[in-house]
C-alpha cells in the first residue's frame, strides 16, 4: 500500500492483478485498486473531481479526467474516510498511475488538490 497526505487528507491505494479478466495471448492486463480517502483535517470536504496519469511499461500515457469517482462525490466529515474499488487495464504487464483528487471544505468554498500517490500495476508473473 502506497499513501500521501495533502493538508490533513490522506490518500491510500491498494492494487491487485486480475486475472480471470487478463488475457496474455492478447496483451490485455486489468488491475483493480482500492482507494481509500481519509479526512484528518477539521474540515468537511466533497470530492469534486478526479485527474489520473496513467503510463505502461512501453512510456504510453493516457490521462482520464472526470467528476467525482464511480459515479459519485462524496462528501467526507472530519474523521471519515471514504472507500472505492476500481480498474485500469494496459496492454503491458507493468504500469503505473498517480494523479490529484479536486476537493471543496464545505464551510467557506476552497478548493484544494489533493495528491494521490504514484502506485505500481505489475502482474505477479512479471516480478521475476
Amino acid at each position: 500500500m502506497v499513501t500521501a497526505v495533502t493538508e490533513g487528507i490522506k490518500v491510500s491505494v491498494k492494487t491487485k492483478y486480475q486475472p480471470y479478466y487478463s488475457s496474455v495471448r492478447q496483451m490485455n492486463f486489468v488491475f483493480a485498486y482500492e482507494i481509500s480517502i481519509e479526512n484528518n483535517s477539521q474540515h468537511t470536504i466533497q470530492l469534486l473531481k478526479r485527474h489520473w496519469h496513467i503510463v505502461d511499461a512501453n512510456g504510453y500515457k493516457r490521462e482520464v479526467k472526470g467528476d467525482g469517482v464511480i459515479g459519485v462525490q462524496p462528501i467526507i466529515e472530519p474523521g471519515q474516510n471514504h472507500k472505492y474499488v476500481s480498474g485500469c487495464n494496459l496492454t503491458t504487464m507493468l504500469g503505473k498511475m498517480y494523479g490529484t483528487f479536486l476537493m471543496e471544505r464545505q464551510l467557506d468554498g476552497k478548493r484544494i488538490e489533493v495528491d494521490i500517490p504514484e502506485f505500481n500495476l505489475m502482474t505477479p508473473f512479471s516480478q521475476n
